[in-house]
């Protein structure tokens, strides 16, 4: 509809287009049109009053209906879909009241709508017209009639939702009693209607020609057609009686019209079909006006019989049938042998043309119907039925179909059947024909076909055979009797016939044969054949229901025994006229196929022996078999005499004869049929002791194993079988032979691969498999002790199988045995219960729980094997009724005895993990005895206390070596446990391996929430566990460097969610901290710090905490665990009670005596408490410090041996290094926290404890591998470091300290302390040439390092190291700093951190003083030659050349631009870090050098291309993204803090952000060699590659560009350089230098801009203003300048002050050189001083040189004279 993408204002009431057309002609009129549809005349109105009046509409009706109502005229259907459906929703909500305005109005919408094209508006109009109806209810009524009929035509739409809709409302409106009385009430106007569309209506009426295209006129017309047709059919069916007779003048009316008539041939099948089923309907309601009508009723309906359209067939064969049936003359009306049955010839012949389950079944009631005189003669009448039913079974699309060809089998045995019993005079030549020419080839056309052998055929054959077999026996007197014998034998002889036939062939199709024994079988038994056995039951288990399995299966089989017995009484009872005839077929078969089969070999006549003699066996087919096989070799005539001698049987004779020697050829692949057959003997047999004997001769021949398989299959497949040969299995032989057998197999799988076929062996298995889990009535197959043997031999092999080293010889055995296994435990009840049942699952589980590569098993195996003992756990827990289990004990020893061992790795850890909760879970589905299982499980697996202590001592002690050096834990005794060494183990502690285990059982106890019987006992044994899961994660917590193996083991306890949060979220931890802090009370050490990490994490609060301890009080007297745990809870007490305890220490300390000095509950242990609560500053006792300190001289007073000074601590007991390393730590916290000033004698004795604790560190320099004297050495080197600290930080006038304690402490002190350790470090790195960074000693390494770093440089330069010299070293050095250097550079290569960071904080302070002894020499460098190149310190260049090239190897193969991770702290580390700082040092003795050293320095850097690697390198160090995400020094802003912005630390100790330590040192060094080196990073980065080129200028401009504007910018702003003549000033934000330069009347204005990738990209210099100045001389001067700024290595502010000299120096009348144009070379600085003897023009020396080499030529520039 037009205007859709226009605006419509809200609530504008003006109709459309349409909507004003409407208005006018009601106003034009008077009226609006009411008749629904074109083309009636104006007078007629149609069926719906017109509405008088638009305006009275518009009064009437409610505002928004009035809307919708509109928008219901319109054309669009979206419009009138949406209408319809807010329509619906109106009168759904609205009040009755208002919805009852529109019903004036409805009618004419409804009828018009209702046929709407649009199957959706009509679906909706009809749920729609429900809404209006629940709302206005019965004041519908007074409109019914002019709705009804179309009501009636929408429930019979050809859209089933739109039907259904139109049904559920006239349901809402009338209930099921009402409703014929409704349609009685309106029954006139809907036949009117009905009538109108039938006979009046045509596509162009119906719809608007103009506006409606053909196609859609034409649909609308048919389907209203239809509809129409099928609602007069609707109203018949629901109209009373009585009602009818008052219809039927208006239906004569329109049944006398041809237009009605002309419907049977119309072209739409809908029609047609409609059509059908309405003359139905008269039929049966009004026969007497079909009858009046017949000779229109008869040839529309029987003539159009050969209708094949699907949708009509089914509504024609309805209404031929209901013709013939009310019609009694419709033949008459009719001709019937031109008109009627050549067409239904036709269709027979086409098999039904699709459409046989339709039609088919119709045919005996039509056949019934026809008149003697039209079938006359019968017998060719009939021949052409029958032969027209058997063509059509022949079409393919009929053969193909199942239903299809059912339907005709079944209607042609039906008429067949019919025929038969027809009486005349031809009957016999009938009967004759129906046999021969008709069943018999019907037969065997259904023989030759496979798909029509399963239909059913052979099933009413046999039910037909019964019928004439009871007529048979019944004597008449009219020789009804005589007339069905002769049938039978007819029937039997042609038969017999047909199959002989079809057997008595050589190429013989094996299909045929199986369906003529098939069919056989079933003349011979139908019940039994028609039993549903063929199809497969399956059934789907969720819970293990075996007791009702067995129940079932019992039912089952007494079913199946009494099914059998009714077989048996049905044979029985088998009519002789059957038996007899049926016998002598079989034999005659069976003797014909023995023929083949002895004469020709033929198998598949073999095959259809074997079919027969599966139903028919009895001794006369048996004897009759003998007969042809009678003629035997003479060698074989013994042996047949001794079987006629011992047996009559024909049937053992057939065995002995024929059946073994067809068993034992080896060439025959498929022996099940012959299996059939000796069942079929047995079956023959007199009793079950003859059967055993031959089954038993059978057992010994060599017969393969496969036919004894085939035999236990069949007879585990029915009860009749498996009674013949039960006593057999029972039977010693065939026992003795399964477990020779089994032997024989676990032997052949053990060995390799060669000789066996897989198949042969697999079917053995199989037979093991199955003899072993099939059991009858709960008892096995075979004899019970012969299970046990087998399952010994199973067990046997699988232990052996375990201890190969061969991966994949043994994978067909195991995986056999498995299957044999698997079935074992699942299927026989009680079976886990013998011993050798349990050994063999404990191997399995065994198997099970180690890793792969220690049994040599496949992924697929392993899985294998792990189903096969879970389900023998399945069928154990079951099975035990509070019965002991002597797997779970040995399962339960076994892994014990594997987790305490120490022989496992964390994969092999994680299998027996997995299985051992495998196992558990498994136990925990026991029902009533899981808690018993499970508890006793668990006490079989863990450790008594002996036994955890063992696993205790099996840790060893480096565990120890942190928290001793942090001084979280104090010792005056040498630590025990074990000291091996974890770098390179592969094998996890027995600690570990077990905690994790009874970790996860725990875990999973508490999860399935399996509490056992004393719920205490139990509560306190899962703390033990978990407390000791706790102690080994703090063991590897406490480890400095732990090796990757216990970072794996930490991963796969995540994994397995073995965690302490976990067990926190499954059960209370109150009791847990209680244990753990009795265990640290009792034994300290790693307990103590194991309470608290646990304190920690559960983050408790005070009162929780104190509920521990209770009181300080209770700890004393001090012990070991007591001084440890009292130091480990020390940051959790309160101030209270801290100071509770400092109070006590102090006053213990006084009342000390000088044998007490070095205990535990002495002063050795009040002072470990005090210094611990020292730590953290959390308490105010400063009062209190100097006290102790005088307790602490008086003690050095009188007992002065007690203090380890000046002395080697080889004879030093453990005791006195304990009480040392306190005091030595309490001193530096009294320098930090004491408030009051020290006396005189207190300095003294302060500094020279200190030498004097120095001096016992250097001389026990050999010692240190015993960690107290480490940590002695740690600590006093930390005490000289407080102490520099303290002095640097002090003021010089500082009035607390006494007079001339600074200077002595400078003189002397100091100087003592360096002159001591620089030598001592020295002396360390020469004896332990790679420290790694894990190993204790390099914290010695740390300390010394960091007392180091306060040494003054003039300390430093006056040190009194060794000389140390290199041969041809170039050097300008004196010697004293040379030493230094050769000596302390090499240490930057030192494998150990805190050596580096030390020697590069020493050297840092020396590279300011290098550069001047360069100054003096630089003079001797003459302009004489080009490019001259000065080396940087010679050791440092060396240094950088040995780690360029290990670091070459390390970072070659990755990208530049690709970030490369370094593990912290490992050689990598120390070699990249090392790198680092040689540069950092490098770089900053660049800064210090003047400006004609740094072009000689750069120069040497880019002869050693040194930087180019350094840059490349550095791009790979350099994260992408480099935010800093530690503590930053500045205040913080809004800008992201980034590596370029943050201030490197490098501190010795500092280990805090190793991870991000060399990302930051490469980002510094870049940004340190941009700013010093910008025109080599430049020329660099300008012949980089095109990626690398991208890459370096991205990152240069996002991170560092602004960073070096600024402070570029902020260094010309501060700057404190002044100009004689020019000025300079920066703008900040405009990233401009902007320079005034004024000599006398010269005012020169440059402006310097620096770009976005400052410095890569070239710095612009821009005009300004110019006074006096040449164009030429002014562009000289601006290229002069930035040639300056791009190509000097320097700051700005360098570079304008090299281009002012040069600037002065042309107005001094020094001329440029004509080479560059300037006075100053650009990267020299030197003046033109190579003069032409012609021109006596000047030239700098390097412009001259590059002059000679461009040009080949040694001529003047300018004059081009020889330039001499």
């Amino acid at each position: 509809m037009g205007g859709k993408n226009k605006q419509r204002t809200k609530g504008n009431l003006r109709p459309s287009s349409s909507g004003r057309a409407a208005e006018l002609l009601a106003k034009e009129r008077g009226t609006v049109p009411g008749f629904i549809g074109f083309g009636t005349s104006q007078s007629d109105l149609g069926y719906v009053p017109a509405i008088q009046g638009a305006e009275e509409v518009d009064s009437l009706v409610d505002a928004d209906f009035r809307m919708v109502l509109r928008k219901l005229s319109k054309r669009d259907v979206t419009t009138k879909l949406k209408a319809m459906q807010e329509f619906g929703t109106m009168c759904k909500e609205r009040e009755a009241e208002v919805v009852k305005g529109v019903l004036p109005y409805w009618p004419r919408i409804y009828c018009k709508i209702s046929l709407d094209h649009d199957r959706r508006v009509r679906e909706a109009t009809q749920q729609s017209f429900e809404q209006l109806i629940l709302k206005v209810k019965k004041h519908l009524a007074p409109y019914l009639k002019s709705i009804m009929g179309y009501w009636l035509i929408a429930q019979c739409d050809t859209y089933s939702p739109a039907a259904s809709a139109a049904k559920v409302a006239f349901e809402k409106a009338f209930p099921s009693s009402k409703q014929p009385e409704a349609l009685v009430f309106c029954k006139d106007e809907i036949l009117n209607v009905l009538q109108d569309h039938l006979l009046k209506e045509t596509a162009d009426t119906l719809s608007d020609p103009q506006t409606v295209p053909e196609e859609e006129r034409k649909a609308k017309f048919f389907r209203i057609l239809t509809c129409s047709l099928l609602a007069l059919k609707k109203l018949l069916s629901i109209l009373p009686k009585k009602e009818m007779h008052s219809l039927e003048e208006k239906l004569m009316s329109l049944l006398s019209q041809n237009k009605f008539w002309k419907y049977s041939k119309n072209n739409v099948s809908q029609v047609r079909s409609a059509f059908f089923e309405l003359i139905s309907a008269f039929c049966q309601h009004l026969p007497e006006v079909v009858k009046a009508e017949a000779p229109r009723v008869c040839p529309a309906v029987l003539l159009s019989i050969d209708d094949s359209d699907a949708v009509v067939c089914l509504a024609l064969w309805e209404a031929v049938l209901y013709t013939i049936t009310t019609i009694e003359d419709c033949w008459s009306h009719v001709n019937a042998r031109k008109g009627v049955l050549p067409k239904l010839w036709t269709v027979l012949r086409e098999g039904g043309q699709g459409l046989a389950t339709v039609i088919y079944p119709n045919l005996l009631p039509f056949i019934s119907k026809v008149p003697h005189d039209i079938v006359e003669p019968k017998l060719e009448y009939f021949r052409v039925f029958f032969s027209s039913i058997i063509q059509g079974l022949s079409n393919e699309r009929t053969i193909a179909s199942p239903s299809e060809s059912s339907a005709i089998i079944t209607a042609f045995m039906e008429c067949l059947c019919f025929a038969v019993l027809q009486k005349g005079e031809d009957q016999s030549q009938i009967h004759q024909m129906l046999i021969c020419d008709q069943l018999i080839p019907f037969v065997s056309a259904v023989l030759k076909e496979p798909k029509l052998q399963s239909g059913p055929l052979f099933y009413q054959t046999a039910e037909m055979l019964s019928s004439w077999e009871a007529k048979a026996e019944l004597s008449n007197d009219d020789g009804t009797d005589e007339v069905f014998q002769k049938l039978l034998t007819d029937f039997w002889d042609h038969l017999s016939k047909m199959c002989i036939l079809h057997v008595d062939r050589l190429d013989a199709d094996r299909k045929l044969l199986f369906a003529i024994s098939g069919m056989l079988e079933i003349l011979h038994n139908p019940k039994s054949a028609m039993k549903p056995n063929n199809r497969k039951s399956l059934k789907i288990r969720f819970t293990d229901e075996d007791e009702f399995e067995r129940n079932t299966e019992s039912r089952k089989l007494m079913e199946v025994r009494n099914g059998d017995s009714e077989i048996q009484a049905d044979l029985q009872q088998t009519s002789r006229l059957r038996k007899e005839p049926l016998e002598n077929l079989v034999c005659n078969l069976a003797e014909l196929s023995i023929v083949y089969v002895n004469e020709q070999k033929s198998e598949q006549h073999l095959n259809f022996l074997s079919t027969l003699l599966n139903t028919f066996s009895s001794n006369r087919v048996f004897q009759v078999l003998l007969e042809q096989g009678n003629n035997v070799s003479p060698g074989q005539a013994e042996s047949q005499n001794e079987v006629k001698a011992h047996n009559r049987s024909p049937s053992v004779q057939f065995l002995y004869l024929n059946l073994i020697t067809w068993l034992k050829e080896d060439w025959r692949k498929d022996t099940n049929f012959l299996i059939d057959i000796l069942y079929s003997v047995l079956h023959c047999c007199n009793n079950n002791d003859e059967r055993k004997v031959i089954l038993d001769d059978l057992v010994k021949m060599d017969l393969k194993w496969v036919i004894f398989l085939q035999i236990i299959q069949k007879a585990c497949s029915g009860t009749t079988k498996l009674s013949l040969v039960s006593d057999w299995l029972k039977g010693d032989t065939l026992g003795e032979r399964l477990v020779m057998l089994a032997d024989d197999l676990c032997h052949l799988g053990l060995k390799p691969r060669a000789a066996s076929s897989g198949s042969a062996s697999s079917e053995m298995w199989t037979l093991l498999s199955l003899v072993l889990s099939q059991d009858v009535k709960s008892e096995s197959l075979i004899g019970e002790t012969f299970v046990e043997r087998i399952i010994d031999k199973l067990q046997a092999a699988l232990s052996k199988a375990k201890d190969l080293s061969q991966a994949g010889d043994t994978e067909p055995s195991v995986s056999f045995i498995c299957d044999v296994a698997s079935s074992f435990f699942s299927s026989v009840k009680g079976c886990l219960l013998m011993p050798s049942s349990e050994d063999l699952l404990l191997t399995i589980f065994q198997l099970c729980a180690q890793r792969q590569d220690a049994t040599y098993l496949t992924d697929v195996l392993v899985c294998k094997l792990k189903h096969t003992w879970m389900s023998g756990i399945n069928s154990l827990v079951h099975q035990l009724q509070g019965t002991q289990s002597t797997f779970l004990l040995k399962a339960a020893l076994w892994v014990k005895n594997q987790v305490q061992s120490s022989s496992l790795d964390v994969k092999r850890l994680q299998v027996l993990i997995s299985a051992v909760s495998d196992l558990l879970l498994k136990l925990m589905e026991a029902d009533g005895q899981s808690e018993c299982l499970v508890r006793a499980y668990v006490e079989h697996v863990t450790p008594n206390k002996i036994e955890w202590g063992k696993l205790h001592e099996s840790l060893c002690s480096e565990w120890m070596h942190k928290p001793l050096l942090e001084g979280r834990l104090s010792m005056n005794c040498e630590p025990l446990g074990s000291s091996v060494k974890l770098c390179g183990t592969t094998k996890l502690p027995g600690h570990l391996c077990t905690s994790a285990l009874l970790s996860k059982i725990v875990l999973l106890q508490l999860k399935n929430r399996v509490v056992h019987g004393n719920h205490d006992s139990e509560r306190k044994e899962i703390d033990n566990i978990i407390a000791e899961l706790l102690y080994s994660l703090q063991w590897i917590e406490e480890l400095e460097n732990p090796p990757y193996l216990l970072l794996e083991y930490l991963h796969m306890l995540e994994e397995m969610h073995i965690t302490y949060e976990e067990f926190s979220t499954l059960s209370s931890t109150a009791n847990l901290q209680q244990t753990i802090f009795d265990r640290s009370e009792e034994h300290g050490r790693l307990w103590s710090l194991t309470m608290a990490k646990v304190i920690r994490a559960e983050n408790a609060g005070s009162w929780e905490r104190k509920e521990l301890f209770k009181t300080t009080e209770g700890f004393l007297p001090l012990t070991e665990g007591r001084l440890h745990t009292l130091q480990c809870l020390s940051s959790f007490l309160i101030e209270e009670e801290k100071r509770e305890l400092v109070f006590h220490c102090v006053a213990k300390l006084m009342t000390c005596t000088q044998t007490e000095l070095s205990s535990t509950d002495g002063a050795f242990g009040c002072l470990s408490i005090l210094n611990t609560c020292l730590k953290d500053r959390s308490i105010d006792c400063d009062h209190l410090l100097p006290a102790v300190l005088k307790i602490i001289i008086s003690w050095k007073n009188d007992n002065e041996d007690s203090f380890l000074f000046s002395c080697s601590l080889k004879e030093a007991s453990a005791q006195l290094l304990g009480f040392n390393i306190e005091l030595m730590r309490y001193l530096p916290l009294l320098l930090k926290y004491s408030a009051a000033p020290l006396a005189d004698n207190e300095w003294d004795f302060l500094m020279c404890s200190m030498l004097a604790w120095l001096e016992t560190t250097s001389e026990s320099r050999l010692l240190y591998h015993i960690p107290l004297v480490q940590i002695f050495a740690c600590v006093s080197c930390d005490l000289a470091s407080a102490l520099s600290a303290y002095f640097e930080a002090a003021a010089p006038d500082s009035t607390v300290l006494p007079k001339n304690l600074v200077s002595e402490w400078k003189e002397f002190f100091s100087e003592g302390i360096h002159n001591l350790l620089l030598p001592l470090l020295v002396k360390i790195t020469g004896e332990t040439k790679n420290a790694s960074e894990g190993s204790f000693q390099n914290s010695v390494l740390s300390s010394l390092g960091e007392a180091l770093t306060y040494i003054s440089k003039d300390q430093f330069l006056n040190h009194k190291l060794p000389p140390k010299f290199v041969a041809g070293q170039k050097t300008n050095l004196p010697d004293k700093l040379q030493t230094l250097l050769n000596t302390l550079c090499p240490l930057l290569l030192f494998r150990a951190r805190p050596v580096q960071v030390s020697v590069y904080h020493m050297l840092h302070k020396l590279m300011p003083e290098l550069p001047k002894f360069d100054d003096e020499d630089l003079k001797s460098y003459g302009d004489e030659e080009e490019e001259l190149a000065l080396s940087p310190p010679a050791a440092l260049m060396s240094i950088l050349a040995t780690q360029e090239l290990l670091l070459e190897n390390i970072l070659e193969c990755i990208p530049v631009g690709e970030f490369a991770v370094i593990q912290p702290l490992s050689d990598e580390f120390c070699l990249v870090l090392g790198y680092l700082l040689t540069w950092k040092l490098t770089l900053a003795f660049f800064k210090a050098a003047s400006s004609q050293l740094r072009v000689l320095y750069s120069q040497y850097l880019r002869r050693t291309k040194s930087l180019n690697k350094l840059l490349y390198h550095l791009f790979r160090l350099m994260p992408e993204n480099p935010v800093f995400s530690g503590p930053t020094s500045e205040v913080a802003n809004k800008d992201t803090k980034t590596f370029f912005t943050e201030e490197l630390r490098l501190d010795v100790k500092g280990t805090g952000g190793l991870s991000s330590q060399i990302p930051h040192l490469a980002c510094s060094v870049y940004h340190i060699t941009l700013k010093d080196l910008p025109a080599m990073v430049r020329l660099w980065w300008n012949s980089c590659e095109k990626r690398v080129f991208n890459v370096v200028d991205k990152f240069t401009s996002k991170y560092v560009s602004s960073v070096l504007s600024s402070q570029e910018i902020s260094s010309v702003q501060t700057s404190t350089q002044l100009f004689n003549g020019m000025t300079v000033k920066a703008r900040s934000a405009a990233r401009e230098v902007i320079a005034t330069y004024s000599v006398d009347d010269i005012f020169i204005e440059l402006i310097i801009q620096l770009p976005s990738n400052y410095p890569l990209g070239c710095i612009t210099v821009e005009s300004g203003k110019r006074v006096g100045v040449a164009v030429q001389q002014w562009r000289n001067w601006m290229l002069q300048l930035s040639t300056y700024l791009t190509h000097q290595n320097g700051s700005i502010m360098e570079g304008l002050s090299l281009w002012k000299n040069n600037v002065d120096k042309r107005f001094e009348g020094v001329e440029d050189c004509m080479i560059c144009f300037s006075v100053i070379h650009g990267s020299n600085y030197s003046l033109p001083k190579k003069a032409c003897r012609t021109c006596k023009k000047k030239f700098h020396s390097a412009c001259l040189y590059k002059w000679f080499s461009s040009s080949n030529k040694s001529t003047c520039p300018l004059c081009r004279e020889t330039f001499l």
